[in-house]
């Protein structure tokens, strides 16, 4: 028995085609209103001249509302891109993909999105959509909350916002991170987070990485105590997961630990912790914060990471199978599906 997408791609594929731009040019309207015509044609790669006429059709249809600032989704709008999401989805068959990858990686939860954060910062932001929306879903009032730090978590933070049932919930860093960019600290994505969700959240000054002495002082401090002790009673964490390389040289790591991941053949890195293609912990950094074993208690650790350059260090940090949830996009599920199948 056909279903009616099956249909609809055999009779009519070109209506797909035009719902499925128009679904992307909602979407990217919703994630950066207001924004004007000439970004919007830039950010989904199309001529201005198209964007123009779908957004002409999209205005007379009441979806969409035009300002001096740019143009934003109307309430009816809103409605209509969520009401299309799962159409969408299914369209592409990320059903399928997330059945599979959820086998695969042994997870409890996985959510595609559409595009690849390699190619559109859109993407990046939809990721940090979806993974508020499942926050939403499983947040209950009053709990714990521990985010680390990074772009993809950064994204998240853009786009948090209150939840209607995660009431009084607290936010705390699941780890230091002085010397980062300030945006990809995880103490300013967990102020941000906490603020825009209406919570409460306590900060964690501390640098990264520490020597043994250093760590062995710092951890006896009372305000750092008074920290690690909610982190370690966290009852969601949120994380990114960062190229192993990548993230060393970001982090400024010494010549001496680079020459040690690369013989280690280090791919993917968290929480401090860099991880070989198999999953093995090639070398950790002493860092304040949550460690890698303190997770098995968490019941609900959401990983969001997106783009096909990362498929490879996704593959590796699930291989030791300490987060249940993936929110990742489509760039990255296919390219992890082609190397499973390799």
């Amino acid at each position: 028995m056909y279903s009616l997408i099956d249909l609809q791609t055999i009779v009519c594929p070109d209506l797909l085609k035009i719902m499925q731009k128009r679904y992307r040019i909602l979407q990217t309207i919703h994630i950066l209103e207001p924004i004007g015509r000439r970004s919007l044609a830039e950010k989904i790669n199309l001529k201005e001249r198209v964007v123009r006429n779908e957004l002409d059709y999209l205005t007379q249809q009441g979806l969409l509302k035009v300002s001096p600032k740019g143009v934003k989704l109307t309430n009816n709008g809103f409605e209509i891109m969520n009401a299309l999401t799962p159409y969408i989805e299914k369209m592409n068959r990320f059903d399928v993909l997330e059945e599979q990858l959820k086998q695969i990686l042994n997870l409890d939860e996985i959510i595609i999105v559409p595009g690849d954060s390699d190619q559109h910062e859109w993407v990046k932001h939809d990721l940090g959509r979806r993974a508020v929306e499942f926050l939403h879903a499983k947040l209950q009032a009053s709990q714990m909350v521990a985010v680390t730090g990074g772009t993809s978590m950064a994204a998240v933070a853009e786009m948090m916002q209150p939840s209607q049932q995660g009431t009084n919930c607290f936010f705390v860093p699941a780890r230091g991170g002085l010397g980062e960019q300030v945006e990809n600290q995880a103490n300013t994505i967990c102020a941000e987070m906490a603020k825009k969700a209406n919570g409460d959240y306590r900060l964690l000054y501390v640098p990264d990485p520490l020597s043994e002495e250093t760590y062995q002082s710092i951890i006896q401090e009372p305000g750092v105590k008074e920290v690690l002790h909610m982190i370690n009673q966290a009852d969601v964490v949120m994380h990114g997961i960062g190229d192993a390389i990548t993230m060393a040289k970001r982090r400024k790591t010494s010549n001496e630990v680079l020459e040690r991941l690369k013989e280690g053949k280090a791919v993917s890195e968290a929480f401090g912790y860099y991880f070989d293609r198999t999953g093995k912990v090639v070398y950790k950094v002493r860092t304040v914060g949550m460690q890698l074993e303190a997770l098995s208690n968490v019941k609900t650790v959401i990983a969001i990471a997106g783009g096909k350059s990362k498929a490879v260090a996704i593959e590796s940090y699930f291989r030791q199978g300490k987060s249940n949830v993936l929110i990742t996009d489509e760039g990255a599920a296919n390219m992890l599906i082609k190397g499973f199948s390799l």
